[in-house]
């Protein structure tokens, strides 16, 4: 899965790559990015990239209840398009969802989990292939997203089961096309992915929490 990440770029770093035109509304950069909590994603309106913040944990549209947002803050691309969550969402509801590092927690023994930091090891910026979703009841309206997971590649699998899909590159727009596509062509187009390669250091578990920002969560453990 993908729990937590982290977003420290300046903004104008984030335009620049995702080549997005506007600046972006209350943007700051986050050492901690926790589900429920929200995060910088881009879509693409069939004339130009639009970036803004979205609410972590996917409610569907048709969803009575808001809270399954928390038991949805990732979607299995190897089945995404035949469940009904995701299925319309893959059709037409694509989005990046802006990092430049994610948090994972590798199994040493039944009790203990070392937090690690894990980011690219050529370029800086990335975007997790992403899908959102508008949900409306009353006079209450919001606007979710989930990031999409894959096996692990041979550096992950030393360290979870999971893993967040990460887009090349030039295949970002591909992912954001705004016209409608077939759910399980871009189920495939996400499996044939080719992998990026990746990099980790050990944390301290103050990262462990939700609560906690600042660059003590980034810090490299102490040897």
């Amino acid at each position: 899965m993908c729990g937590r990440f982290t977003l420290l770029a300046e903004e104008l770093e984030i335009l620049e790559a995702f080549g997005v035109a506007h600046e972006i509304e209350n943007y700051e950069p986050r050492y901690n990015i926790a589900p429920g909590q929200s995060v910088l994603a881009i879509v693409h309106d069939g004339g130009k990239k639009r970036a803004g913040y979205l609410k972590w944990g996917l409610v569907p549209s048709w969803a009575k209840d808001p809270s399954i947002g928390y038991k949805m803050i990732n979607a299995r691309t190897e089945t995404a398009a035949g469940k009904p969550s995701f299925k319309r969402l893959m059709e037409r509801r694509r989005c990046l969802i802006v990092a430049d590092s994610f948090y994972e927690w590798k199994k040493l023994d039944q009790k203990t989990k070392q937090p690690l930091r894990i980011s690219l090891q050529d370029r800086k910026l990335f975007a997790f292939a992403g899908l959102w979703d508008r949900w409306k009841q009353g006079d209450k309206e919001m606007v979710t997203c989930t990031i999409m997971t894959k096996s692990p590649n041979e550096f992950m699998s030393e360290i979870h089961n999971r893993m967040p899909v990460i887009l090349p590159k030039e295949k970002e727009e591909d992912w954001i096309k705004k016209e409608s596509r077939d759910p399980m062509e871009m189920q495939n187009f996400l499996l044939d992915l080719p992998n990026e390669d990746l990099t980790a250091y050990e944390v301290s578990t103050y990262v462990n929490s939700a609560k906690n920002e600042g660059e003590t969560c980034i810090a490299p453990l102490a040897d």
